[in-house]
């Protein structure tokens, strides 16, 4: 929030900010300026984290949305860590075969009949974001939630201009985009995608949030929204109703905790993959003398990508909604648990790894969002969001500018695995927002989008800033 400079590290394609009182870090520059005003306002970084995904709600809405879902990680001024688990679940009206698989082969084992779990109203899984943003404002925010809307508010109503990404996104998506007359109108004029540069209002979003920001989230999960919202999903097939939407909770988690090389590293814990197997890499890694092998030497990248493989068999293996499934987490962020996989790596060769069970595939979109806060008090909020795939299920609730999410499409449509639908179970996902304290205070704090390549990516940022002594551009920056 000053007008420091930093100095342009070489190589770098972009200039590193540095501030002093507080910084926002989103995808988009309104979504950013939005967050600086609530700090400039008085608020907190939560409160600015909010205004910021409200914001990115309105100038991103391929990537997230008030009916997706995600998680945020806050750390309070005070050193309590706290996870507010906003993931979405799977309707009460769903079950283990809800959906027709139509391969067992791992490439397309997710996939099914019509792409009713990917595309259109049954791939809808109750939304947790709005739910989970509010409870995080009530509980460590300061500012009114109607005070925090309001720039969302403003920009969907007055219009902002397209960017590329936006209108690139479009182009990609249209083809499922045209067949829904509500969204198309809106990204599709006159059958069109819509450009980069044109002007945007999304005036019926305008109202829906302007209805959220007088009566609160129970508009939208039990009052005047909510039967709007599940009259649509009754008459066009949908599995979301109305108790669906009620029952909503956000979910408070402790998060995962280890040490690597003396920074305490916290992350979120289970039904997110991010945070355990995150630890998971760096416990194997740790015995390792990566300053010395180099960035990007060939044992490097090797040790990094058995690493890798020996996450990914565990995750594929061991990692669901811990309500429904039973994850051993101890086992796998412990240094024992470490030691014993660490000892099957060779320098010499690399090899297939599994995880002891049955590996299932992993689906999961890239298309998500991720927000960084830090105030001048001290508190951090890295928070990953989204509405799954490029614009979610493809289709806008009429009157509401709402698109939802297709959540669906993360649960295993084979009946009888760790991943397969069930009532009220939450997705698995790799999200991994993540903040690093030295010696009790804040390090660093990071996340990202990316879909199954979030938690590694995670990772090797931490052993570049740590390790080989990179700037944060640096490791942002940094082929993976």
């Amino acid at each position: 929030m000053n007008d420091a400079q930093a100095p342009v590290h070489v190589g770098c394609e972009k200039r590193p900010a540095i501030a002093r009182d507080g910084m926002v870090v989103t995808n988009h520059p309104l979504a950013s300026a939005a967050g600086v005003e609530m700090l400039a306002a008085g608020g907190n970084a939560v409160d600015a984290a909010v205004s910021a995904l409200f914001t990115l709600t309105v100038v991103e809405p391929m990537m997230v949305g008030i009916f997706g879902g995600g998680l945020a990680h806050i750390r309070m001024a005070d050193g309590r860590h706290v996870v507010l688990d906003g993931l979405s679940a799977a309707p009460r009206a769903s079950h283990a075969a809800t959906f027709q698989p139509v391969s067992d082969l791992p490439q397309h084992r997710f996939s099914t009949a019509g792409r009713e779990n990917d595309i259109g109203v049954k791939s809808v899984a109750t939304p947790g974001s709005l739910r989970a943003w509010c409870d995080a404002l009530a509980r460590f925010g300061r500012l009114p939630l109607a005070d925090v809307m309001e720039p969302a508010i403003r920009h969907a109503r007055r219009g902002f201009v397209v960017s590329p990404y936006l209108a690139g996104c479009v182009a990609e998506a249209a083809r499922d985009l045209s067949a829904d007359r509500e969204i198309a109108k809106l990204f599709l004029p006159g059958g069109a995608p819509i450009a980069s540069g044109r002007r945007l209002v999304m005036a019926d979003y305008a109202q829906t949030l302007a209805v959220i920001a007088r009566e609160g989230p129970d508009a939208f999960y039990s009052g005047s929204l909510s039967q709007l919202i599940a009259s649509y999903f009754a008459q066009s097939g949908g599995l979301v109703d109305r108790d669906d939407l009620a029952a909503v909770r956000t979910i408070e988690r402790a998060p995962v905790h280890g040490l690597y090389r003396g920074y305490d590293i916290f992350g979120p814990p289970p039904p997110s993959a991010g945070g355990v197997h995150l630890l998971q890499m760096l416990n194997i890694l740790e015995p390792f003398d990566l300053r010395r092998l180099g960035f990007g030497t060939t044992d490097s990248i090797h040790l990094i990508g058995e690493a890798l493989k020996i996450a990914f068999a565990d995750r594929a293996a061991a990692t669901a909604d811990p309500a429904h499934v039973h994850v051993p987490v101890e086992r796998l962020a412990s240094r024992a648990y470490a030691d014993e996989r660490r000892a099957l790596i060779e320098m010499e060769r690399t090899r297939d790894w599994t995880a002891g069970v049955a590996a299932q595939a992993l689906v999961e979109s890239a298309n998500t969002t991720h927000v960084t806060v830090a105030d001048a008090e001290g508190s951090i909020v890295a928070s990953t969001q989204t509405i799954n795939s490029l614009f979610g299920a493809r289709v806008m609730i009429p009157g509401t500018g709402v698109i939802p999410n297709n959540y669906m499409a993360l649960f295993d449509p084979h009946p009888g695995r760790a991943l397969s639908v069930a009532p009220g179970k939450r997705v698995t996902t790799s999200m991994a927002p993540t903040i690093a304290l030295k010696d009790g205070r804040p390090a660093f704090a990071l996340g990202l989008p990316g879909g199954l390549r979030i938690f590694g990516s995670a990772m090797q940022a931490i052993i570049n800033l740590i390790d080989h002594g990179m700037s944060v551009q640096e490791a942002v920056e940094a082929p993976r």
